[in-house]
């Protein structure tokens, strides 16, 4: 038994006041003439014994009222006997704040995070000196649990400084770091307060999340939720955004697409998507969308930039503003560096007569072949290999290409098949199963059999009103390829094998050709259609396209900081925030992983000014979902991970401090005694009517 208010108790004193008046009030007898004989007779023994038994029960009655109505005040509480267990043990409680965007909805008593904010600062009013408290917001990156500190002041100031994050997390990631900072406490009182709106979809990222927690959440731990989904939110969110295009080109057009999902419980009419290309709006559209409804939202616009341009699509706000916004980005060469390496500079003729761009677009540097491994080729936006036979380190050609780089091989006028297979296999590409043909035959040449006019290449190669048509060069000599599933067919020959196929190899790209661009091995340099396809290749090689234009927020980037030049790498985040590392601390000089992701947008690492590499971070689309998850969802899960104590569900509205004091010590018994009370005043008022009869009878 626990008094929540034990200074009420001295009001116990006043249990001695039956017990004066008791003996103050005690009848005096009068005295009686009468014979000794009379009086026996008349006298009734056991009456006079009822009534002492009755006025000392009436005085037992009094006490007791007294004492159950002074207890009542004093609010007793029962709990389950625990060794050691008392009112005054200490209390350690984590405070996870839910402040993942989908808090940032704001009802009639403002945001939801200010209202957490608020419920967590007055939480703190329920704890004592020596106490010691945690905050773990939900939206944060590190994985690591906080330390609690006995410092309110220190607490309240923590609390303050929390805002709406665009990292998402789950209440079980946040649920796991609270369990493994009171498992380490030595405190005998263990709460967690989670103050969350409970957003669909947030409590585990899936079920192979959930473990159990039953070895480090002692059931002596109380779980406090508070609730705070009072509003049905109206939210749009953009789910992706990606480019229609693979070349890109200054004064030419280029198309993206917004996926763009209504994630509201009711319709959302006439909305308006912009398209903005480095911070002009540059197209926008209005659009209708049905509870639930995808739709895919195309835009149109001509690049009039170089260098990294950023594409943004942005919606106009709603209740969830952080999801209607998102970014790509893309590097556009002001003009595409391309080095040509040949085992014979004359088989790069007509490579570099369909090169010559009146724009002056290309600036071609050429290197023999030989070359290969003392060429840097990150300076290059493209390279071009013709040939095979001088060489047979292919690593630094691999490795361009496996951190992004694009390559065109083809074989050179005197390549053999033993040497090319080599350089296919370096490159772990298909390699050619043999030679077909003879050079300088045009007796009986091969020819192409279908071609993929959807490819990037074949972009604005032919009239928008007419179906494209290519009459096949004749192929004299070539080296027989099949992409094997491993990459497309983008020209395929009439025995099935391939001209020209494209394979994805690390987060570079390979374009293969099977024969040499020279007339010994067939007339397609002549052809009409040469010059403008290989001025296609060299403007898709010098693309810059990252594949992974998604990270998501609170994510790892991984930047490929290989070509820095000074020993300072700069990273600018996308609100222009700029962080300084030095490279030579850098145990990986090739790639700095990144973690502090905490914004959306664009990221860029710069060394002496030059850009190195960038990276497109945006939010993470369950995070839109503005339906709350069930009560019973939350209890179900909690089984799941094997939680044993007090679960207890608190209203922010009503006064939650007598629900945490009365699950820290017990159930209160206060009404039970005021019951108790009022039954012992009817009983005493019974017995008392009774005495008094009783004792008129005696005095007659």
């Amino acid at each position: 038994m626990t008094f929540l208010n034990p200074a009420i108790l001295f009001g116990l004193l006043a249990a001695s006041i039956p017990i004066v008046l008791h003996f103050l009030n005690l009848r005096k007898l009068k005295k009686v003439e009468f014979s000794t004989l009379a009086f026996l007779k008349e006298l009734q023994k056991t009456k006079i014994k009822r009534i002492k038994f009755k006025q000392w029960l009436l005085l037992l009655l009094r006490i007791a009222i007294i004492i159950f109505l002074v207890a009542a005040f004093a609010r007793p509480t029962l709990k389950d006997f625990s060794f050691g267990s008392s009112s005054a043990a200490k209390t350690t409680a984590v405070i996870i704040l839910d402040n993942t965007f989908s808090m940032s909805v704001v009802s009639e008593k403002g945001s939801y995070l200010n209202q957490a904010k608020q419920t967590a600062k007055s939480l703190i009013n329920n704890f004592q000196d020596g106490d010691e408290i945690a905050v773990i917001p939900i939206g944060e990156i590190s994985d690591k649990p906080g330390e609690p500190t006995t410092n309110f002041k220190q607490t309240v100031k923590t609390i303050d400084d929390v805002q709406i994050s665009s990292v998402s997390g789950t209440i079980n990631r946040a649920i796991v770091n609270a369990a493994q900072i009171l498992y380490a406490s030595k405190n005998f009182n263990k709460e967690i307060y989670l103050i969350t709106d409970l957003q669909a979809g947030r409590i585990i990222n899936s079920l192979k999340d959930i473990q159990d927690l039953s070895g480090i959440l002692s059931d002596n731990t109380r779980l406090f939720l508070v609730p705070l989904h009072s509003k049905e939110a109206v939210n749009l969110g953009i789910e992706e955004l990606r480019s229609n295009n693979q070349i890109y080109e200054k004064g030419k057009a280029v198309s993206f697409s917004a996926k763009i999902k209504n994630y509201s419980a009711q319709s959302v009419n006439n909305s308006v998507v912009s398209l903005f290309v480095n911070g002009k709006r540059n197209a926008q559209q209005s659009l209708n969308l049905l509870k639930g409804e995808i739709k895919d939202i195309s835009f149109e616009t001509t690049l009039a930039d170089t260098g990294l341009v950023e594409i943004t699509a942005e919606l106009e706000d709603d209740d969830i503003l952080q999801d209607n916004k998102r970014s790509y980005a893309v590097y556009v060469p002001d003009k595409i560096s391309l080095v040509m390496l040949t085992d014979l500079e004359g088989d790069s003729r007509f490579i570099k007569l369909a090169a010559e761009d009146p724009r002056d677009n290309v600036n071609i540097t050429g290197y023999s072949v030989s070359q290969m491994s003392s060429i840097n080729l990150k300076k290059y936006d493209a390279v071009f290999v013709l040939g095979s036979e001088k060489n047979s380190d292919w690593k630094n050609l691999s490795d361009y290409v496996r951190r992004g780089g694009r390559a065109v091989i083809m074989p050179g006028s005197q390549s053999t098949i033993r040497n090319f297979q080599n350089l296919c296999n370096a490159l772990s590409i298909p390699v050619p199963a043999a030679p077909v043909g003879k050079l300088n035959s045009p007796e009986s040449p091969s020819q192409f059999d279908k071609i993929d006019f959807q490819n990037p290449v074949f972009s604005d190669l032919f009239e928008s009103n007419k179906k494209p048509q290519i009459a096949s060069p004749d192929i004299y000599h070539y080296f027989k390829i099949f992409p094997s599933g491993i990459g497309k067919n983008i020209i395929s020959m009439i025995d099935k094998s391939s001209f020209m196929s494209e394979y994805k190899i690390g987060k570079g790209k390979v374009i293969l050709f099977n024969s040499a661009p020279v007339l010994s091995w067939s007339n397609f340099p002549l052809r009409g259609f040469f010059a403008p396809m290989i001025m296609k290749l060299i403007y898709y090689s010098g693309s810059n396209i990252k594949e992974e234009n998604a990270n998501i927020a609170g994510q790892e980037i991984v930047a490929d900081i290989s070509s820095y030049s000074t020993a300072q790498i700069v990273i600018q985040k996308p609100g222009g925030v700029k962080e300084f590392m030095d490279a030579d601390s850098l145990s990986n000089k090739n790639f700095l992983f990144y973690r502090n992701t905490d914004e959306l947008g664009v990221y860029k690492l710069f060394s002496g000014g030059k850009l190195l590499d960038y990276a497109v971070v945006s939010h993470d689309p369950r995070e839109s979902v503005a339906e709350k998850t069930d009560d019973s969802e939350f209890e179900k899960y909690l089984k799941g991970i094997g939680f044993g104590g007090r679960f207890v569900i608190l209203n922010r509205d009503d006064d939650f401090s007598k629900e945490i004091y009365q699950s820290r010590f017990g159930t209160e018994l206060w009404k039970y005694f005021l019951i108790i009370v009022l039954l012992l005043a009817i009983i005493e008022s019974i017995i008392a009517r009774s005495s008094k009869k009783e004792l008129a009878e005696l005095g007659n």
